[in-house]
């Protein structure tokens, strides 16, 4: 899977002049005092560009929240379009690679089931074929384990409620990162079972997934 490692460099613009996507050329005219271009005096390519290489310094990002800043900044629609080509062409927008390190950072950190790890690339504007690849790179296992750490992790601080209300918490808990109720069902009675419930209990408590 993609780590944040494999983003491309922002100074490494491929068949570009070294000089066109510079982000020290780019930020060059408005700067100095007054000297050489402002943005208000800039071509509206040459804004675009600006623009698009301050955003990726800090962050990936993706062609839609590329294009959605420049439309706020008033850069018109075909010179947008025209700057966020090359952008691909050179590697300096890889939605791919985005949705990628997205989910294997997500997924990771924060347990966020595949639903809505989806949910999420999707408001970022990638395209729904690259959110299946990315997203199919947590498989059902990988899920289940995840949701089974998840639970584990929240136990503890459960004990002491009765068990409809730890076994409500613990599977919203799960709902809110998107896993579907037959996996946060089974996660949930296997913890409460190893922790020394009831498994009859259980069944009787827990609804059919």
């Amino acid at each position: 899977m993609t780590r944040r490692s494999d983003w491309p460099d922002s100074g490494d613009t491929g068949q570009l002049d070294s000089g066109d996507l510079s982000p020290s050329r780019a930020g060059q005219g408005m700067s100095r005092g007054g000297r050489g271009a402002t943005p208000g005096t800039m071509e509206p390519g040459e804004q675009a560009r600006a623009i698009c290489l301050r955003l990726l310094t800090g962050t990936p990002r993706t062609r839609k929240q590329l294009a959605q800043a420049l439309h706020r900044r008033g850069i018109p629609d075909e010179v947008a379009e025209e700057v966020l080509s090359r952008f691909e062409d050179v590697g300096l927008i890889n939605d791919a690679a985005f949705a990628d390190a997205w989910v294997e950072s997500r997924h990771h950190s924060r347990g966020l089931a595949r639903r809505a790890l989806a949910r999420e690339l999707r408001t970022k504007g990638v395209d729904s074929a690259l959110i299946d690849d990315a997203v199919g790179q947590v498989d059902g296992e990988q899920e289940e384990r995840t949701a089974r750490a998840l639970v584990e992790r929240k136990l503890r601080a459960t004990r002491g409620l009765d068990r409809d209300k730890r076994i409500r918490r613990l599977a919203g808990m799960l709902a809110r990162k998107g896993y579907s109720e037959g996996v946060a069902l089974r996660a949930v009675r296997r913890a409460l079972e190893e922790e020394g419930e009831d498994p009859e209990l259980l069944e009787h408590d827990l609804p059919e997934e």
